[in-house]
């Protein structure tokens, strides 16, 4: 694939269309050349952004949630969109991770062990969630080929 491409997914926030997102990932993810595992870690962690938007965004009104895969090089960006309702995030989602250890499992805030997920399974996450403005979650993966041995 080339360099700086782009496919973007403009879909209802329903369950019903995760799979979609999963499918694009899969075939955008393999044909970059990511191994197996990493595209399921992938497909996990893109499936925990879009329930987010999909169980909080917009509660019974119905929405869009808008998935945009970015190609660049050996790095695939998924951005995963809404304008529904905001949530409350940890105050540095990169203080989740650590902080969740401490927890019993039935104390974790809701959306916080899908935000540990995220961050587990892809190279970088951001959040950015604005009351009026929806959240925006965009999870990074870098293509690491394993050194063949001659």
């Amino acid at each position: 694939m080339k360099a700086d491409q782009t496919v973007t997914l403009n879909l209802p926030a329903t369950a019903d269309f995760v799979d979609i997102v999963r499918l694009n990932l899969y075939g955008i993810a393999s044909k970059m050349g990511f191994s197996y595992e990493d595209i399921e870690d992938m497909k996990v962690a893109v499936s925990e952004a879009c329930n987010n938007s999909v169980l909080y965004a917009y509660g019974q009104e119905g929405g869009l949630v808008e998935v945009v895969f970015g190609i660049n090089g050996e790095e695939l960006t998924i951005t995963v969109k809404d304008e529904g309702v905001s949530f409350a995030l940890p105050q540095d989602v990169s203080d989740a991770a650590p902080t969740l250890h401490e927890k019993e499992l039935h104390d974790v805030e809701i959306g916080g062990l899908g935000f540990y997920l995220m961050q587990a399974l892809m190279d970088d996450v951001s959040v950015v969630s604005e009351s009026g403005k929806g959240t925006q979650v965009v999870l990074t993966k870098r293509l690491t080929r394993s050194e063949e041995k001659v």
